[in-house]
């Protein structure tokens, strides 16, 4: 996923044994993502390094929980990672929709800057966090869903959420959010059916924030591991 949003954005990537890095702009900033539990002496200078030059956002994945970064003056936060394997899954209980077109993509673009919130992103300006060039990559995929409000016809249909998935092995699902005005409306539970149902033929993973763990939970998803994010 990193790799495509680098791609896409025109950003830098540093490819290591230990580490993937994304050098992005002032709204993207550093991300790092381990890529073995125990890097080298220079992998690990490397990224200390990586860090100690950047300024603005700064993120460090240890997808193996094994690294302290505190004397980069990171913070750690625990996130379970989580797996859900093939199986039947509802019919969403609204619509659910894949972006294919630039202008969905503006409009899952602005829901998930709004509704996750993506801060450094805003205020909000389409292409920048989610360029026209990700629909190009046939591993990527964006989601809409929709929901009527009281008074409206489903003409009318206003977004209410959106996800980005990215299929390799599995499915990696990032961002689901809704926006705040249709939250405990069904908005998150409907997307994730939709989502689902379209990959029933293989495990689907994602990295839970606390708010969205019971949801997970009820649909099937186990944890894996702990993960610790640094920032």
């Amino acid at each position: 996923m990193w790799t495509a949003l680098a791609e896409s954005r025109g950003h830098r990537l540093s490819r290591r044994p230990g580490f993937l890095a994304v050098l992005g702009d002032a709204p993207a900033g550093l991300r790092i993502l381990l890529r073995d539990p125990d890097p080298s002496p220079d992998d690990r200078a490397a990224l200390a390094a990586l860090v100690r030059g950047r300024t603005g956002p700064v993120v460090v994945e240890d997808q193996y929980a094994r690294l302290d970064l505190a004397d980069l003056g990171l913070t750690p936060r625990t996130l379970p990672v989580m797996i859900r394997r093939p199986g039947p899954v509802p019919d969403p209980s609204l619509p659910v929709t894949p972006v294919e077109h630039a202008d969905q993509l503006a409009v899952a673009e602005d829901v998930v800057v709004h509704g996750f919130p993506l801060e450094p992103f805003q205020p909000y300006s389409p292409g920048q966090a989610f360029p026209p060039a990700l629909l190009d990559r046939p591993e990527v995929r964006f989601f809409l869903v929709h929901r009527n409000v009281a008074g409206a016809t489903a003409r009318d249909a206003t977004p209410a959420g959106a996800c980005l998935t990215v299929r390799d092995e599995g499915v990696g699902l990032y961002w689901m959010t809704s926006l705040p005005a249709h939250r405990s409306r069904g908005v998150g539970r409907a997307l994730l059916h939709g989502v689902l149902g379209r990959f029933g033929d293989v495990p689907v993973t994602l990295t839970a924030a606390r708010a969205g763990r019971p949801l997970y939970d009820s649909l099937g998803f186990v944890p894996v591991a702990d993960a610790t994010w640094w920032g």
